[in-house]
């Protein structure tokens, strides 16, 4: 089998790449930083291809896509994302236009091509990485939470497509909680929990990924967290959802 992450040049991405190379994978690693995408090439077993590419360009996109569609591959991991925080009157509209671009329309795009390849062949598996934000409002993080309930919702309702058609091919979303990634730090917050490991993180989703698992959620506490936020009124998941990214200003 073979393999394209994006955003595998650190966190979740880089140990799903870890992960799979495990399991026999080739794999084609993508992300901005080449030097931190050779750094990795040379620790992996199986044979590994590094493609630059910078997301938030919708171009760059078809062009990841034109550059593999040739190889054959069997997974997408869709990881490349990141999160912009602050009060929506205050946070820098261009930092979240990159933003969106990264985690929704670079998302949409590569998971539409490579959709029609899998179905044509009728096998195939898309991991879209959303989070655990996408179960509720975010204030302070607000367009990154919205970013990441388009990518659990339209991952869903593929899902259930592919299901109607009779389609053996696969899409499922990971819905982590805090991890320990770069990502706070990119996102300039201090998580208020304490986070999963992203080795632990990358193994469970890609366990689950095989087992067919729609929306992949690690860890006891978020799968918790997420039932109760199914009962409890949107105002109070709301409320409740400040007080915890108001503790993470750094």
């Amino acid at each position: 089998m073979k393999a394209l992450i994006t955003g595998a040049s650190s966190g979740i991405g880089r140990d799903i790449a870890r992960e799979l190379s495990k399991r026999g994978c080739g794999l084609i690693i993508s992300a901005r930083r080449e030097d931190r995408l050779l750094e990795l090439k040379n620790e992996l077993s199986t044979g590994v291809e590094v493609i630059t590419a910078d997301l938030s360009k919708k171009e760059e996109c078809l062009r990841l896509y034109e550059a593999v569609k040739g190889e054959d591959i069997d997974i997408l991991i869709n990881n490349a994302g990141y999160g912009v925080f602050g009060a929506f009157d205050e946070t820098d509209l261009y930092a979240e236009l990159n933003m969106i671009a990264v985690d929704i329309v670079s998302v949409h795009i590569l998971s539409k091509l490579f959709l029609k390849d899998f179905i044509q062949k009728d096998h195939g598996y898309i991991l879209n990485v959303a989070s655990s934000a996408a179960f509720m409002p975010g204030p302070l993080f607000s367009s990154y939470y919205a970013s990441k309930a388009y990518v659990l919702r339209l991952t869903q309702a593929i899902r259930e497509e592919l299901k109607k058609a009779g389609r053996d091919v696969y899409i499922g979303a990971l819905c982590p909680g805090p991890v320990n990634t770069e990502f706070n730090q990119t996102a300039g917050v201090q998580f208020g929990l304490h986070g999963l490991a992203s080795e632990y993180v990358a193994a469970y989703a890609v366990k689950k990924m095989f087992a067919g698992k729609t929306v992949i959620v690690p860890g006891a506490v978020m799968k918790v967290a997420r039932f109760f936020s199914k009962l409890l009124p949107d105002g109070l998941v709301a409320k409740m959802a400040y007080g915890f990214q108001n503790s993470k200003k750094g």
